[in-house]
């Protein structure tokens, strides 16, 4: 039943787009692209640039996705074009409706990482990494003795900084050659290669079975790089950028000033060299403000030379036939910034100041006084620039004094000391290659371009900036307002947008890409969110062709998690860099590991076909960055051990940097460490400098915990809890759903030196569930007597004097951290051990395998293997035993094939008063609500482990015994199945409570879907092989189609073969027990108000005949033919004896349903000579029982047709308050008959409602009390209709001799008068039109009422009604007379009154029952007010605006019809039309509790609380329409 094969589906939604989303599935899966609700029956194309099989990936190259239609028919629910996953990366996909875009995203796929001789593939939940400083690691020959810690200490992959040549400040990441490698890593008798590198890294996979990655640096070089001199171009330098002018000009005067300040020119104002207060700060604020600032004139970089600008103007003004230009109010004067930056540089333009600035008249005094105003607006030009330069101004010198205080003053700076030229004042943010000279010369060189084109920019980072803008572009000004926080040797390179725009620098990033990716396994994007988005695709892209399994890592400093996918899904980032150091307190670290990764303990077996659900980026959780400042020194020596183990139980990958095991007490840092990591000698004591073992700080702990890591990502303990004991405990749990083992960590840290800080003595007791099979590692930080620690010169040395103490898989009464362990039971089956701790001292860890008992254990393997029959995924940690109960040894499937459809409405469904009536009632879930259904068909709440459904079953057995002992109480087998899940839920009762949700949802999911498979499998080939849309559609006839405790139909003839019967239980005798057909759910459910002969026949054809349930339809047409009085058939059936006769159309649906039964069912006319057992052979006699009286059904047809056309009246039996307290006395009075001159049925009167529309009023203080809403008296469309369609068939059957009757015989005027049919059909088919269509000719002389018209080219709702404003009322039921009757419609016309139909009627969901434009319209349906609007009052418009489901059928079915006769492309718009507002009904469906369709809803599809929840005719409608479809 399940399938193996991982398939998401992603739905497309209209302008949907998902660019911010990330989508991550794995090499293997399927992709199923499906059409959202808002596409369904568009013409819609997937495009994307997943490559082709065999084909290389290129991002620009999109190609089209075939559709596939698995059901091949016209609905696209199933509708689906798919990606086969098998290439790892970022890839794009879009979608076209017609030629526009709407909508789109990405999928990144992750890589597959192998390790090994044998090439094993590595998870990347199993990582744990370490980071290596490369300069650090000495000469090459000596780096296996180095690398041999991470080995040792359990890491599988090493993270190197960048292995290149660097800069001048040695910074790791200021590489001055990106091709070379560092040549200090040489010896001078021997020089390394890439070649070298490359093969120890290729022995580190296979020997050791670890993985390299190392950095790129996309970002900025060093100054010094070689080949930046010859190629200035790939920098921002002051002739590709000459917006940076100004910011230079500030940067040099900074300089001069910083060495001024450290020559001590400065002493007399306040500022000396070594700057130690605030005092000195604010004479440096002074000084740059007074000496400064008004020295370098930075505002004329942005101003107008006024007087020039002026003279250019007066020019322009006295020449000769001067254009005058007509002012435009939206020109208003500006400044245009010179694009060279020159000083008084920028313009106006003089058309503007033309048209704005106009002299009276050509005098001399005229163009003065013009050009003095012109002058006067320049000025104030001018001086906003100078304001605007201003505010830069105020906010360079706060962010250059937030600088010198960190530097100098801040307790956590590098208190740089004096000022002096190495560390100056600010860092510089400009190079400058050139001797020192007067600052006048210096500002000559920035417009001299072979000069200007050294002066380049430094590259850094801005808090706070929007990562996704180059701050170095035009249009930011963060050089000029020192934002920057500056790295002084690194200069940032300028990509510009494409290769062509900086060809060398292109190509020189790309080969170093390639160096990378030959070599390494992976790569981390350093800098990576200031890095231009398209080179680091475009360099991945270079990557990813020669290591298509590359592991990219990144630290994102966005702030903000939509920002942080826009890198991920682009670049196809594989695991992002977290940090616990930014973890405030142990309760944060905690609630780092829960968002990281897993699942919940405990939760639902997702299925292998489900939706793609936006995830968050894989983490790679790291305990410390290179980059983060020393725990020892924020946190505790102490916390090393406990912080590591919590940030390894996160279900991520995870990570370390080197130095944090053995211990360093200081940052190391990547600018100024130049001594060498230690090496790994096992024999070494733990004093001896340069060397390391496991006595080491934590490295023998760090060994185990990177080992059980890599153990538990690799054998799926995927769920994951963490619990906060106390403020410094955490619990960290890792539960595998297949094996049911767990191992919790329990980790006390020490964010605070237990040496001055207090920890409480008293530990809280802890529960563990289940039995602890051993103590996986128990751990304690503590002091040794060592030598302190001093820090060494030529080593990177940690702390001597602190170690651990460890030991490994021991039992729980060889702990020395519990004290004692005790077992109590909570429940029967679920053991629990009280953990008492004695020595868990801050520093200390322990970790605790433990198992579920094995009484648990034992009923979870044996579930688990009853379970496989439903999916494989329940083979791992199945058990197979022979002493279940022998039920259990038969398949669930063959118990269940053996139930019929109306036992399958027992088993699956029945709501509330269904079940009452059989004594029962639906479950009700406290501080929740009750079930909607006692069946299977709701028992699933969302993967919600907190929902009151989940607490329900975690609190007790009430839930699971209803189920199964509802259905034993039934019998036959029903009871089987009831038996079935009985023997499963003994096992299941056997299993820890928190373990219950998942497997009691595991068991009714399978037994579901294989009672939905059965119930198909009885259904038409229609049904069969529909899409899922009909399937779940057709699940309707198996909700509304069952048998009560007590038949709802009349008796069926004796001599009827094939009738289902039963054993009475009380009587012990055999009964009929035929399927009645609810006409909704939950009002109309059960007793009298079950069966109405209209919504029966309205919604047969659709539940019965199309699904194939031809036995239940033929039944359902012969009990109601039992109980035809005075030509009728009952509107409320009420068993028969109950019946009551007062609708005029309920005949006609039956009429129709007989002739859909003999179109449609094979053999289907013989039902025409079928027994009907007549209860009221004649309209006054008392009600026979059956068999007493039979004819066989063409008799009780020909009936109906005589009697009609003679003409009804009579009065409502037992007339009075006693059947209708509403009803006027005149009301019981039912009329019916057929118009001599037309052939149209009509019938009723003003106080009465015989048709759907049949709302009486109700209120007393509205005065609409015996009102009918819609009398629709006359004869109303649908009923014309219905009629011709029975008077055609008839006449169609009489021609062929199968019905024995040609006419109709009656009495008029005391003769006896014979109307064939032939003559009945003409007479409807000439008139209809002609009286119905209201003319688009006002002339029409067929219009009796033209003063009434307000709508042309629309079909009359009635014809004759007492009240003839009602005739040319707008509602949908002529679509009923479309379909059943299409030969009565005029094409053209017929299509112009969809039309209008579709634009003013057509809601969301339903048609709405009345033209908005009428003045008694009103959407809202509100049955429970009561006021003085007549209108409104106790739901009085409830056909008078309300949008019912079931017309919506009727008129898609006809704009089907008539738009094949409209031609094809009409046909294929239509087509559109009809799928798009079925796919709203397939949504309301899917998300529906009830699993069905409304009766109605309110104005614009708003649910409307009074309407049946699920309605038989608007299931049927829509399926009828899907079947015609």
């Amino acid at each position: 039943m399940g399938h193996s094969k991982q398939i998401r589906i992603l739905l497309l939604n209209e302008m949907e787009k998902l660019e911010n989303t990330l989508f991550r599935l794995e090499q293997g899966f399927e992709l199923q692209f499906r059409l959202g609700p808002t596409l369904q029956g568009k013409a819609v194309t997937v495009y994307t640039n997943y490559p082709f099989p065999g084909e290389a990936f290129n991002r620009e190259k999109f190609h089209s996705l075939e559709w596939e239609n698995p059901t091949e028919r016209e609905d696209d629910s199933d509708k689906y074009c798919k990606l086969n996953l098998q290439q790892a990366g970022s890839f794009q996909y879009y979608f076209l409706q017609g030629n526009e875009k709407s909508g789109g995203g990405y999928i990144v796929v992750d890589p597959i990482l192998r390790v090994g001789a044998d090439n094993h593939v590595l998870p990347l939940d199993c990582v744990t990494l370490q980071t290596f400083l490369a300069k650090c690691m000495g000469p090459f020959d000596e780096w296996e003795s180095r690398l041999r810690v991470a080995k040792e200490s359990g890491y599988n992959m090493i993270h190197f900084t960048p292995l290149q040549t660097l800069g001048l400040s040695r910074s790791c990441y200021s590489l001055a050659d990106q091709l070379e490698l560092n040549p200090d890593f040489s010896r001078p008798n021997k020089k390394y290669t890439w070649t070298d590198v490359g093969q120890l890294v290729e022995k580190l996979k296979k020997e050791w079975n670890i993985l390299c990655i190392t950095d790129v640096v996309y970002n900025h070089t060093a100054s010094k790089s070689k080949w930046l001199q010859e190629h200035p171009e790939s920098a921002y330098n002051l002739v590709n950028s000459p917006h940076l002018k100004p910011a230079w000009v500030l940067d040099r005067a900074l300089w001069h000033l910083s060495c001024d300040v450290a020559e001590g020119k400065y002493k007399e104002r306040g500022v000396a060299a070594l700057i130690e207060n605030d005092h000195q700060m604010n004479c440096i604020r002074k000084i740059i403000w007074e000496d400064i600032f008004p020295k370098i004139h930075l505002w004329e970089f942005f101003q107008v030379d006024v007087d020039k600008a002026v003279e250019q103007f007066r020019g322009l003004l006295t020449q000769e036939n001067r254009k005058t230009t007509k002012p435009d109010p939206k020109q208003h004067l500006k400044i245009i910034q010179d694009p060279e930056y020159r000083r008084l540089g920028c313009t106006v333009d003089m058309n503007v100041a033309l048209a704005t600035f106009i002299p009276h008249d050509d005098g001399p005094a005229a163009i003065n006084e013009c050009c003095s105003w012109f002058q006067k607006r320049l000025e104030e030009l001018n001086s906003e620039k100078h304001q605007l330069v201003n505010y830069h101004q105020e906010q360079a010198v706060n962010c250059l004094l937030g600088n010198v205080f960190y530097e100098r003053l801040a307790g956590h700076g590098p208190k740089l000391g004096p000022v002096t030229r190495k560390h100056p004042l600010v860092t510089r943010y400009f190079t400058f290659p050139f001797e020192e000279m007067p600052v006048s010369t210096e500002e000559s060189m920035i417009h001299v371009p072979d000069k200007a084109c050294f002066l380049m920019a430094h590259n850094g980072w801005v808090m706070g900036d929007d990562p996704l803008r180059n701050f170095a572009e035009p249009g930011s000004d963060v050089y000029l307002r020192r934002e920057l926080i500056c790295w002084g040797d690194s200069v940032k390179l300028r990509y510009g947008k494409k290769p062509e725009d900086c060809p060398y620098l292109w190509a020189h990033m790309k080969k170093y890409t390639e160096i990378t990716a030959t070599y390494f396994q992976g790569i981390r994007l350093d800098n990576c969110h200031s890095t231009p988005l398209h080179v680091a695709e475009y360099m991945l892209d270079a990557a990813r062709k020669l290591q298509p399994n590359l592991y990219v890592v990144a630290e994102l400093f966005t702030g903000s998690e939509d920002l942080d996918n826009i890198f991920v899904t682009r670049l196809g980032i594989s695991s992002l860099i977290r940090e616990a150091m930014s973890a405030y307190d142990s309760h944060e670290e905690g609630r780092l590991v829960y968002r990281y990764g897993g699942e919940p303990v405990g939760s639902f077996v997702q299925p292998c076909l489900r939706p793609l659900m936006p995830a968050i980026a894989h983490a790679l959780f790291m305990d410390i960055t290179h980059d983060n400042e020393c725990p020892i020194v924020h946190r505790s020596a102490y916390d090393a051990l406990p912080s590591s183990t919590i940030v390894s139980m996160a279900c991520c990958a995870s990570g370390s940097t080197k130095g944090y095991d053995e211990l360093v007490p200081h940052q190391i840092s990547v600018v100024s460490e130049e001594r060498f990591y230690s090496k790994w000698n096992p024999a070494a004591s733990p004093s001896s400098i340069g060397e390391v073992n496991f006595q080491s700080g934590i490295i023998a702990a760090r060994c185990a915990i990177n080992k059980l890591h890599q153990e538990l990502g690799a054998k799926g303990f995927i769920q994951v809890y963490v619990d906060q004991v106390d403020e410094d405990i955490v619990a960290v749990t890792r539960h595998s759903p297949s094996i049911h083992q767990s191992v919790v960590s329990v980790s006390r840290t020490a964010f605070r030196n237990p040496k001055t800080s207090f920890y409480s003595k008293e530990v809280p007791q802890m529960c563990i569930p289940g039995k602890i099979e051993e103590v996986v590692l128990e751990a304690r930080t503590v002091e040794r007597n060592t030598e302190p620690y001093r820090k060494d010169a030529n080593s990177i040395n940690g702390m001597p004097n602190i170690t651990v103490e460890i030991r490994e898989h021991i039992q729980l009464n060889e702990s020395k951290i519990v004290k004692q362990a005790g077992i109590t039971t909570k429940g029967p089956n679920e053991y629990i051990q009280e953990i008492e701790f004695e020595n868990l001292s801050p520093g200390s860890v322990i970790i605790f395998r433990v198992s579920l008992d094995p009484h648990a254990q034992a009923a979870v393997g044996i579930l688990r293997n009853h379970l496989t029959q439903f999916s494989p995924h329940f083979k791992s940690g199945s058990l197979a035993v022979d002493d279940t109960d022998p039920i259990l040894k038969i398949p669930f499937a063959s118990i269940a094939s053996k139930l019929t459809l109306a036992e399958l409405n027992q088993v699956l469904y029945r709501c509330e008063s269904e079940e009452q009536e059989d004594g029962g009632g639906c479950y009700n879930i406290p501080n929740w609500s009750s079930l909607k259904y006692a069946g299977l068909q709701e028992i699933r709440p969302k993967n919600d482990l907190g929902h009151p459904f989940c607490d329900n079953l975690r609190s007790g057995d009430w839930m699971i015994d209803y189920v199964s002992n509802r259905l034993i109480s039934r019998s036959g087998t029903i009871a089987e199945v009831g038996k079935w899940l009985q023997a499963m839920f003994f096992y299941l009762k056997q299993i820890p409570r928190y373990l219950i949700p998942c497997y009691f949802d595991a068991i009714l999911i399978g037994a579901y879907t294989t009672l939905l498979d059965i119930a198909w499998k009885q259904m038409s080939s229609f049904v069969q092989n529909g899409s899922t849309f009909v399937k779940h559609l057709s699940l309707g006839s198996v909700q509304m189609c069952g048998v009560g405790k007590c038949p709802s139909l009349p008796l069926l003839s004796p001599s009827l073969m094939d009738v289902p019967c039963r054993l009475n239980e009380i009587t012990r005798e055999k009964e009929q027990c035929c399927v009645s057909l609810a006409a909704g759910l939950p009002h109309f459910s059960s007793g009298i108000f079950r069966c109405w002969g209209r919504d029966t026949f309205i919604a047969l054809r659709g539940l019965l005949l199309i699904t194939g349930r031809y036995m239940e339809a033929r039944n359902i047409i012969l009990a109601f033919a039992g109980t035809l009085r005075h030509g009728l058939i009952p509107n409320l059936l009420g068993e028969g004896t109950y019946a009551r006769y007062n609708c005029r159309d309920a005949v006609w649906w039956w009429l129709q349903c007989i002739q859909d039964y003999c179109k449609m069912v094979p053999n289907g006319l013989d039902i025409l000579r079928c027994p009907v057992s007549r209860m009221y052979p004649t309209d006054d006699s008392a009600p026979l029982s059956a068999g007493t009286l039979d004819q066989p059904l063409f008799e009780v047809i020909q009936e109906t047709m005589q009697r009609h056309m003679q003409g009804i009246q009579f009065r409502e039996r037992n007339a009075g308050p006693q059947i209708d307290r509403n009803m006027k006395d005149e009301g019981f009075n039912i009329t019916a008959g057929v118009d001599e001159e037309t052939g149209f049925v009509y019938g009723g009167n003003r106080l009465n409602c015989g048709t759907w529309m049949d709302k009486m009023g109700e209120s007393d203080r509205a005065r609409n009390k015996g009102i009918p809403a819609t009398p629709r008296d006359g004869s109303a469309v649908e009923i014309v209709g219905l009629s011709k369609s029975a008077v055609r068939w008839l006449l169609e059957l009489s021609q062929k001799n199968i019905f024995p009757y040609h006419e109709v015989t009656v009495k008029r005027h005391g003769k006896v008068v014979k109307v064939s049919y032939d003559e009945w059909n003409r007479k409807i088919q000439d008139n209809f039109e002609k009286l119905f269509y209201v003319s688009e000719d006002p002339s029409d002389v067929n219009e009796k009422h033209s003063n009434l018209v307000h709508k042309r080219g629309i079909y009359k709702d009635s014809y004759g009604a007492s009240s003839p404003w009602c005739d040319y009322q707008l509602r949908p039921n002529f679509t009923i007379a479309m379909v059943v009757a299409p030969e009565l419609f005029t094409t053209e016309k017929a299509w112009k009154a969809l039309e209008i139909a579709g634009k003013k009627l057509l809601g969301p969901l339903g048609m709405k029952t009345l033209d908005p434009d009428d003045m008694v319209y009103c959407g809202t349906y509100d049955n429970a007010l009561d006021n003085d609007n007549y209108s409104l009052a106790k739901g009085f418009n409830y056909h008078q605006g309300p949008e019912w489901l079931w017309p919506v059928g009727y008129f898609l079915r006809a704009k089907l019809y008539f738009s094949k006769l409209m031609g094809p492309e009409v046909t294929s718009k239509t087509i559109f039309l009809v799928k798009n507002v079925l796919s709203r009904h397939y949504v309301h469906l899917e998300r529906s509790p009830w699993k069905g369709l409304p009766e109605l809803t309110n104005e614009n599809g708003q649910y409307c609380p009074f309407s049946c929840e699920t309605q038989a005719w608007s299931i049927a409608a829509i399926l009828e329409t899907l079947y015609d479809l």
